[in-house]
């Protein structure tokens, strides 16, 4: 009997009860969708790269290592002499390493050169290693294996031919036409930036770039590429390394030898310490948007309390005819207050319903330009609490309205 008197209500101002609905809608859709993609990209960096111990770079700031060499975000400074890796890679401490050399890109797609190594060792997530979808790894030089979200856009499959460009922009003019490489292997989504990368040999990186110089091509080289098949291709330099080793308690003396490597100025990262960084930098960002999301909310409670508090003046005979039939003071500020609660559950429910659409609609797109796997739905835990959050400001702001009901129904 309360519920339905509270829903005729609402329904007899339906007008200024929708406007005040749309608002709460929108405000709740943007706090609801701050929360879920901050906490999902927290999510998505840190199941990026697992079970490395180190990151290994020329000296720069472990930020920039960071980003370039496991998310494929701006560029290095330096690369690592080949002979430096070989010394690392023989290390005794050292279980394995995988070299990592970038720079070129593929219609917008970073092209990773690396050897075989990456697929053996390489671990995102909860220490999950890369499998295939379709083909295998690369063999030949002139072999690439691609990400599934570049096979997706794309429309690849297994046989066809690409061909590299000079850099990272997106739309290059300088193209490694000269030697076509052929995709032999699609890897399964992993939801890390892995799945937008083309993967290529380290001697396919060296061979396309015989001929420039400082970034710029000296000479067109026409030497053909049967006759780099079989022969002994080694690079002069790589961007960086990952680093596994045999023992965990090695991690912070073996960091300290490369940072004091004679040969050439180098850093060591422990990937979870940058990562660390990485959020507190960050943090003020976060706050930001969620304090811009919560004034949203806060103005919108605003407006509903200025929406039940005009429309005290136009219910006076209401709520005479309610203490006639004997409903008490207490009954009518409760009347009040749950219609404030009905339009913010209203509210999340149609925001929840249209962040979910939106998330469906728009995965393909955030995971093709941003390389982050969204998941569609909140983590019920997170999404209990701000909403618990909501209704309690909700609640507050229904306290003047109700007030105000609640004198008018003593006289």
């Amino acid at each position: 009997m309360f519920l339905k008197i509270v829903l005729k209500s609402l329904q007899d101002r339906k007008g200024s009860v929708l406007l005040t609905l749309m608002a709460m809608t929108i405000s709740i859709f943007v706090i609801l969708g701050v929360e879920h993609i901050r906490q999902q990209t927290k999510k998505s960096f840190e199941s990026t790269l697992s079970d490395t111990d180190l990151i290994i770079g020329s000296r720069s700031g472990s930020l920039n290592l960071l980003l370039y060499s496991v998310f494929r975000i701006g560029s290095p400074t330096n690369n690592i002499n080949w002979n430096s890796f070989k010394t690392i890679s023989r290390d005794s401490k050292v279980e394995w390493a995988i070299p990592l050399s970038l720079g070129d890109s593929h219609k917008g797609f970073p092209v990773l050169g690396t050897n075989s190594d990456y697929f053996k060792y390489f671990r995102y997530g909860q220490k999950k290693r890369l499998e295939f979808k379709a083909g295998k790894s690369f063999e030949q030089i002139f072999d690439v294996v691609i990400g599934s979200e570049i096979a997706k856009q794309l429309k690849y499959n297994i046989g066809d031919k690409i061909i590299l460009s000079h850099g990272i922009q997106k739309q290059s003019l300088q193209q490694h036409d000269e030697y076509p490489f052929q995709i032999v292997g699609i890897l399964k989504t992993t939801g890390t930036p892995v799945d937008r990368t083309v993967h290529i040999r380290l001697e396919g990186m060296e061979i396309i770039h015989i001929g420039w110089q400082n970034g710029v091509q000296v000479f067109k080289n026409k030497i053909p590429k049967e006759q780099f098949l079989n022969s002994g291709v080694e690079p002069k330099s790589i961007t960086a390394i990952l680093v596994g080793l045999k023992s965990k308690l090695a991690t912070f003396s073996f960091q300290r030898t490369i940072n004091n490597f004679a040969d050439e100025p180098l850093l060591a990262i422990l990937p979870g310490v940058a990562l660390s960084e990485l959020w507190q930098m960050m943090s003020l960002l976060e706050k930001s948007l969620l304090l811009v999301a919560s004034l949203v909310f806060v103005s919108a409670c605003f407006g509903v309390s200025a929406v039940l508090l005009n429309s005290i003046r136009e219910r006076k005979e209401e709520i005479r005819l309610l203490r006639i039939i004997g409903a008490s003071p207490p009954f009518i500020f409760a009347l009040i207050e749950t219609e404030t609660l009905v339009i913010t559950l209203t509210a999340t429910v149609l925001a929840t319903i249209l962040l979910t659409a939106t998330l469906i609609g728009a995965e393909g797109y955030i995971v093709g330009n941003y390389g982050i796997q969204i998941s569609q739905f909140m983590e019920l835990k997170s999404y209990l609490w701000v909403v618990a959050i909501l209704l309690s400001l909700t609640l507050i702001a229904g306290l003047v309205p109700g007030w105000a009901a609640y004198q008018e129904g003593i006289y």
